[in-house]
């Protein structure tokens, strides 16, 4: 699901609408869907601790998807899917180092093979002396995936925090529904565009938006379900596995290059996210 939202993400930048604002309609549909669900919570048995930690990890993931969306707009979608999996690398780190999850032997040298598989998705160095990583590191859209793969890595620590006051269900309505305010802020203090004139270009692509938002909010809810089971770094690893499907996708449907060299650099990403799900 989240190879076809990110697919469906691109072209709505393609279009010309904003990323920011593209982040804002889906968290539109998320708050829409998470609404009805509302009325069935007792919300006074939720303590504090939920509250702290489903609020941070709402900021932190309309940040996240604020960045992915702007990487989305500047970056191949064959490149911006294999570099999800430093997503499961961040994770661990930060997951040892504030939650105490320690994984063995091969789940670290799962982490050390998706590390080396992204030294394949990159070109040569070229003349300027430039190494693959330096060329990399200078690229905006990919700038901006690493910023939301952070932020994405943070904001797991405290969904996992909120999860041990709650259930996935309720994590996930206010999550959506705390969204939602903070993206709505972000447009009118970081876009120059108005409101009026993004809803008129957005018209035409309202059923593309509401296919955006169901996607995520399914795709949230079983992310919620697997982390409120898992440890942290396993939980994104099995995730992962989508990115040979982006890379396809990427080639076939936006016609990008290199299919093959990008192809192998997700091949060996995938290898390492198994050996951390196999442990």
């Amino acid at each position: 699901m989240s190879s076809v939202s990110n697919v469906f993400q691109k072209q709505l930048s393609l279009s010309g609408l904003h990323p920011f604002y593209i982040v804002a309609t889906t968290y539109f549909v998320l708050a829409v869907l998470a609404t009805p669900f509302l009325f069935s919570l007792d919300v006074r048995n939720l303590p504090s601790a939920f509250w702290f930690n489903v609020t941070l990890a709402a900021l932190l993931d309309v940040g996240g998807w604020m960045f992915l969306v702007m990487s989305l707009s500047r970056t191949d979608l064959s490149v911006f899917g294999p570099l999800n999996a430093y997503k499961v690398v961040i994770s661990m780190l930060l997951a040892l180092l504030f939650l105490g999850e320690i994984p063995n032997l091969q789940g670290f040298t799962g982490v050390m093979v998706i590390v080396a598989g992204s030294f394949f998705l990159l070109p040569p160095g070229n003349r300027t002396g430039r190494s693959r990583f330096g060329q990399l590191l200078l690229d905006r859209g990919v700038q901006a995936r690493f910023l939301s793969i952070l932020l994405f890595s943070i904001g797991t620590l405290f969904l996992k925090g909120s999860l041990q006051h709650s259930t996935p269900l309720d994590t996930l309505i206010f999550w959506s529904l705390l969204g939602l305010p903070m993206i709505v802020l972000a447009n009118s203090w970081l876009t120059e565009q108005g409101w009026l004139t993004s809803i008129r270009k957005s018209q035409s692509h309202i059923g593309l938006i509401t296919v955006i938002g169901v996607t995520v909010f399914i795709m949230q809810y079983f992310t919620l379900v697997l982390l409120s089971q898992m440890l942290v770094a396993y939980t994104l690893a099995l995730f992962q596995l989508g990115m040979l499907l982006q890379v396809f996708l990427g080639h076939h449907v936006f016609n990008e290059p290199h299919l093959m060299r990008r192809l192998i650099s997700a091949l060996v990403m995938v290898a390492g996210s198994v050996l951390v799900l196999l442990v």
